[in-house]
């Protein structure tokens, strides 16, 4: 099963002059400043990056500046960049484009990371459909676990929200992964 963003990105409080922040994984620019952080080479190494790729010098406290909000609004041109540098890393194609789904889920839409199937998965597509519907309901149990936790205070946190948006996120990539072995069972047929 695929672990969700929060457990790759583990966003942590960042303690900075007398103030914490928390970044959040539903804030699109959160979910870019904190993947490329944890990036190997970090912002420094992205700054390089967007240089060379975009021939425009741009030193890392400005584009730190800029993954923060506290500068210039950063373009979708270099967020995109930074997504195909991350790709580059190893380990970074795991959540180089999360902050795409944490801007879809701030404009209404969704938009789901489903991953390829192995190049030798289940020999038997209804065996692996079987696999994945129980793991759906795996999922489907506990995000109501995460909903009930949540809402016994009658309110929820953002730290809950963050939990809750991604036990829904990782449902709904299960399903996706389903629809695709139901599909495929029929294309083995012919």
């Amino acid at each position: 099963m695929q672990r969700s963003n929060v457990e790759r990105l583990k966003f942590p409080k960042v303690q900075g002059n007398s103030m914490t922040c928390r970044y959040s994984n539903t804030n699109w620019l959160d979910v870019l400043y904190m993947s490329v952080r944890r990036t190997k080479g970090g912002v420094a190494d992205a700054a390089r990056f967007l240089t060379e790729r975009r021939g425009k010098s741009i030193h890392p406290e400005s584009l730190r500046a800029k993954l923060k909000g506290d500068d210039d609004a950063i373009s979708v041109e270099m967020a995109e960049l930074l997504s195909e540098w991350m790709e580059e890393k190893e380990g970074g194609a795991e959540y180089a484009n999360d902050w795409i789904q944490a801007l879809a889920g701030s404009r209404n839409m969704a938009i789901d990371n489903v991953p390829a199937a192995p190049a030798n998965g289940w020999p038997c597509e209804i065996t692996a459909l079987q696999s994945k519907v129980m793991n759906v309901a795996a999922l489907a149990g506990k995000v109501a676990g995460t909903t009930a936790a949540s809402l016994e205070d009658g309110d929820l946190s953002a730290a809950e929200v963050d939990a809750l948006v991604e036990d829904l996120r990782d449902l709904r990539t299960m399903a996706h992964r389903a629809e695709r072995n139901a599909v495929r069972t029929q294309k083995a047929k012919k």
